[in-house]
């Protein structure tokens, strides 16, 4: 019989309980074979399972939608089924633990990071990860929560101290946490980089001890996020169990050291281990004696989920009785730099090697025939040049000069690269090694070709020995590779069509500032110009229908770097613009991690908000232009007409993106459709926006207190002529006083109904939805008066009102 982690707590050495509290390696914790303790390992999520690879390569795994393209599916159970199916990714991978869901706030619309989080709204958010993580964990794989708190942006993440006001950590950004641990029973929390009011995460013992022990009764494992602790005695006093990756650099010989001089306490240690070990008990990590083996298992169950939760996670923004296509839609022009390359997700840690992936054109393809498809990509929206993707010899050095024999040799299929130890068979030393990449390059057309390069470390990058991109001679740091790697740096060569060119990258480490990494990415591209976009225009004229697939992609849309604007890259707009003067019939597909401006959008028939669905990408957007499936998302942040209507648009930089390694949250509650509502301005499409197929109406809203808040009940009627999808949104507003957002939402409900189906729905109110905290009594009170309850399809949709009586209360944290 397997003893539990109770009973092994106390047979551990004093070195042995420490041992546990850092990393072995990247991906895991070292075995205690002495007790017959195996490893724990983790994997990287949240739309996937990557594996024990780098970013880039590796085993092939399945691809999920994103973070905020599951938010707009509102639908808590949905997001149960995907928690519970990347459980199964994570065990395929020989993982125990998912670094999954992220739930931090969508503040700005700008975080390099919203494609990978819920909701700009604190219930919205909460509610899914309660789901996900019951999901995963309902599959014995532990959930690890993040970032623990105040990773809102992705600029000077490492070091930035966010400065947020208690009250608006309570209601706002603690809340997805706090139902976490509460609802959910997380076995695991990450910490963020960050400092928060001014102490890093990880060595916070106000958030990861009053609050996060104290106050919720959290009893897993906090671990730092990777390269995220920075010391020894603060992190482990803290709360911080578990610091990432290993080798350890602040544990181990240095954390014995602080126990034998009184600095961390013997009892701290053991329950610190003891955390780390219940961890394993939960997981089976305890007695997994089975070799370690990643597989890749391309699972049916898990293409038809992924491709249903890309549809219903899609938002019909805007439809003037184009769609659904009919069909037979006649011949079809597909336009856009979307049109042929599967966006499916965004970038950073979140990334993973799927086992394939749908572009567009091809789900449109597979439903209508090549034959009906007429294609033009109009422009680029690149925000790197192509990525080169030829054979390279990379041969390595154990040293940063290039200088005598190289000490390894392999073989790349594209010119990127994202090493972490053990790099190069463990033969070089990270951080101090250099390597020389060799291959061709063979021209499809005659013109000018641009060269890309940018690196975590110095390169440069020949063709036939002449040098034509230098990123090393005045290297500086930009916002590729998490806030290590410079900004691309270009050079431009003119090639003839079938001209071979020999390309040689040379590379060199530097230590990194914050975190420790490698990594190169080179591409060469033809610029696109007038002419192209007049081609698209042209494709568009002559069809029935013009479909332009336009947006971003995980270059733009990624963690370590925060967009500089929510407008389209390059010439998307102009494009879009063309296209609907040569043909009124234009349906515009947005694939974004976020809003964008649409200074087009009173010029098209329909615009569907896409996101990045995972790899059934084209095969879910296919479904929903031509109605086999509805169109199931709402938004789950408010389009903004432009970026200066944004909540964190200030004169104030400190405000945003931050100033003098500060962000200051100055505006508290009044994030999202709240902002929107204080200021008086409209959005482009409110919170919580999205047609239907169908229509419906809501009536009869009525409520009662019960259990100290509230049930309300509403009847829901589809009273248009096909199956439907809605959500109802229940929102509540306070009685008249200071400093209290207009309306909030509380409690809302996904339903599908067949035309003509009635159906009255019950929305339970907790306490706390009529509750602020009061930081003078540490805790939460409910101010007596009239609440209003609002019911509606959106945050300025709202269809039926009523009032109700709330008694004062004081509510325990």
């Amino acid at each position: 019989m397997t003893a539990t982690a109770d009973q092994l707590i106390d047979q551990l050495t004093l070195e042995e309980q420490v041992s546990l509290l850092s990393g072995e390696d990247f991906w895991s914790l070292p075995a205690v074979p002495r007790l017959g303790i195996g490893k724990l390992r983790v994997t990287d999520g949240p739309n996937g399972a990557r594996g024990s690879g780098s970013l880039i390569g590796g085993v092939t795994a399945a691809a999920f939608p994103v973070g905020i393209a599951i938010g707009a599916t509102w639908d808590p159970a949905l997001a149960r089924e995907i928690g519970s199916a990347i459980a199964e990714e994570v065990r395929s991978k020989g993982a125990h633990v998912s670094l999954a869901p992220t739930v931090n706030i969508h503040r700005s619309v700008t975080n390099g990071r919203n494609f990978e989080c819920y909701s700009e709204d604190p219930a919205l958010a909460s509610a899914l990860a309660v789901g996900y993580i019951r999901g995963l964990q309902s599959q014995g794989v532990a959930a690890t929560i993040k970032h623990f708190a105040g990773n809102e942006s992705e600029i000077e993440r490492t070091t930035i101290d966010s400065v947020i006001p208690e009250r608006a950590l309570r209601e706002i950004y603690l809340r997805p946490f706090e139902a976490a641990v509460k609802e959910a029973g997380t076995w695991a929390v990450m910490s963020s980089y960050n400092k928060l009011n001014g102490t890093y995460a990880a060595e916070n013992r106000w958030l990861l001890t009053t609050v996060l022990r104290g106050d919720w009764g959290f009893d897993g494992v906090v671990m730092s996020d990777w390269f995220g602790s920075r010391t020894t005695a603060p992190t482990v006093n803290a709360g911080l169990d578990l610091e990432m990756p290993g080798p350890t650099r602040d544990r181990g010989a240095k954390l014995l050291a602080a126990v034998e001089t009184g600095e961390v306490a013997r009892a701290t240690v053991r329950q610190r281990a003891l955390n780390v070990l219940r961890l394993m008990e939960r997981t089976g990590a305890l007695e997994d004696r089975g070799s370690f083996e990643e597989r890749a298992e391309d699972r049916p169950a898990h293409r038809a989920l992924i491709r249903r939760a890309g549809a219903a996670g899609c938002v019909l923004l805007k439809n003037e009785g184009l769609l659904p296509l009919p069909a037979e839609p006649g011949r079809l022009a597909v336009i856009g730099p979307n049109a042929r390359t599967a966006r499916i997700m965004g970038g950073g840690s979140a990334q993973l090697n799927p086992h394939y992936s749908v572009s567009p054109w091809e789900g449109l393809a597979a439903r209508l025939g090549e034959a009906r498809l007429d294609y033009a990509p109009g422009c680029d929206n690149h925000r790197w040049e192509p990525l080169l993707r030829t054979a390279l010899t990379a041969e390595y050095f154990d040293n940063t000069e290039l200088s005598g024999a190289p000490v390894h040799e392999e073989e790349l299929d594209e010119a990127q690269a994202f090493w972490v130890p053990p790099i190069a068979g463990g033969k070089v030393t990270p951080g101090a090694f250099s390597a020389r990449l060799t291959g061709t390059f063979t021209a499809e057309s005659s013109g000018l070709h641009r060269f890309g390069l940018h690196s975590a470390g110095y390169s440069r990058l020949y063709a036939d020995g002449a040098l034509v991109v230098d990123a090393w001679s005045n290297w500086q740091k930009g916002r590729t590779f998490f806030e290590e790697g410079c900004d691309e740096v270009t050079g431009d060569l003119e090639l003839e069509r079938g001209q071979t060119v020999e390309i040689t990258i040379e590379f060199a480490a530097r230590p990194g500032d914050n975190l420790h990494l490698s990594a190169f990415r080179a591409g060469i591209g033809r610029p696109l110009g007038d002419a192209e976009i007049s081609a698209a225009a042209e494709a568009a004229r002559a069809a029935d229908t013009a479909l332009v697939f336009v947006g971003r992609s995980g270059e733009w849309d990624t963690e370590g770097s925060d967009l500089e604007d929510i407008a389209l890259p390059g010439r998307q707009d102009e494009l879009v613009a063309a296209v609907a003067r040569a043909n009124p019939r234009t349906v515009v597909v947005l694939q974004t991690g976020g809003p964008v401006e649409m200074p087009w959008a009173g010029d098209v028939a329909a615009i569907l908000q896409a996101w990045y669905p995972g790899q059934e990408a084209g095969s879910a957007i296919a479904d929903v232009l031509f109605g086999d499936a509805e169109p199931g998302g709402r938004l789950p942040q408010s389009f903004p007409v432009r970026w200066s209507d944004n909540p964190t648009a200030s004169d104030d930089p400190e405000v945003y993106p931050g100033k003098d390694g500060q962000v200051r949250y100055a505006e508290g509650l009044f994030i999202g459709y709240r902002h929107y509502e204080a200021k008086g301005i409209a959005p482009l499409y409110p919170f919580g926006h999205g047609l239907s197929y169908s229509t419906f109406a809501l009536s009869g809203l009525t409520a009662e207190t019960a259990t100290g808040g509230a049930m309300a009940r509403i009847t829901v009627e589809n009273t248009g002529p096909r199956h439907g999808t809605t959500v109802v949104q229940l929102y509540v507003a306070p009685p008249e006083m200071a400093e209290r957002p207009l309306k909030t939402l509380e409690a809302f409900a996904k339903l599908d109904l067949a035309p003509g189906e009635r159906r009255e729905i019950h929305l339970t109110l907790p306490p706390r939805a009529f509750a602020r905290f009061d930081g003078d009594a540490q805790g939460w009170i409910i101010d007596p008066g009239r609440y209003r309850l609002m019911a509606g399809l959106s945050a300025t949709d709202i269809h039926e009102t009523m009032e109700i009586e709330m008694q004062a209360a004081t509510l325990p944290l």
